[in-house]
């Protein structure tokens, strides 16, 4: 198995259907010893019978990433309970409601400093307190998505800060491929997912990316999951710094395809998906 031996801890699932579960999930099943974390009491109840079905044990910790003690916190629990880890998967991404609708430039300060703090600076946050129970050759893990690198209705600020995490995750590389420690982050499709919830016309866009990606489809937690795992994994040693795209192809697409008909009539192939 792929992962035996290895041990990390998962920041940012909310349910099964988070794109981390589906990473935890494939960590585990290639023998990866997986702590996750919970954001408050809420999500404490919620996440217990995930804790249970992934075999956490006592490796199920409280991490508010907007509270520091927090994060130094868990950095104590995991020295204690598991020693040195081999891989951190960031899956921690929020913006207040204004920032995800209405007009950009009305976005305010707050927002915008909630959403970086906790999108972008968590991530800086959570390697270096955790540098010190990093083993050697450990991989670090972010999740983004395109809307960091092309405008998407609704997305918003958002958008700001998946770019700020891409080039986060760029610089953390550089800066820790000196310690033998790797930071990739994945750019996964549109999936079902909490944090999903709160995009506007969200429907619209699982449909679109379906019909102009070229494997005519969106993607699963699944699909994600066994990417990250393979980030996560020795199999990918020689890899850092990159945004690696899981979204069936979409991102490679400038314009959707053209059908031509018996007629020499054009039209966008929209492949049914959309009707």
């Amino acid at each position: 198995m792929v992962m035996k031996g290895k041990k990390g801890i998962i920041l940012g699932i909310a349910n099964k259907k988070s794109i981390a579960y589906g990473i935890a999930q494939a960590c585990k099943d290639q023998g990866a010893e997986v702590a996750i974390t919970y954001l408050n009491e809420r999500f404490e109840k919620k996440l217990a019978p995930i804790a249970e079905d992934l075999e956490c044990g006592a490796c199920f910790y409280p991490c508010d990433v907007s509270k520091p003690e927090e994060i130094k916190a868990l950095k104590a629990s995991i020295e204690k309970d598991m020693g040195q880890i081999d891989f951190i998967v960031h899956s921690i991404a929020f913006a207040p409601k204004e920032g995800l609708s209405g007009r950009f430039y009305d976005i305010s300060k707050e927002a915008f400093d909630v959403a970086m703090d906790i999108s972008v600076y968590s991530l800086i946050e959570i390697v270096r307190e955790l540098k010190p129970v990093l083993s050697n050759n450990a991989s670090v893990l972010t999740l983004s998505y395109y809307g960091g690198v092309k405008y998407i209705p609704n997305y918003n600020l958002m958008g700001v800060a998946k770019a700020a995490l891409e080039m986060t995750t760029k610089y953390l590389a550089e800066d820790l491929g000196r310690d033998g420690i790797r930071v990739n982050a994945i750019s996964a499709g549109p999936i079902k997912t909490l944090a999903a919830a709160g995009i506007g016309e969200f429907s619209f866009m699982l449909k679109w990316n379906a019909a102009h990606a070229p494997l005519k489809e969106n993607v699963t937690i699944e699909q994600v999951g066994n990417s990250g795992m393979y980030l996560l994994s020795d199999l990918s040693s020689g890899v850092t710094g990159e945004i690696h795209y899981v979204d069936a192809g979409f991102n490679i697409m400038g314009m959707p395809a053209v059908n031509t008909n018996e007629e020499g009539k054009q039209t966008i192939a929209w492949n049914g998906v959309l009707k």
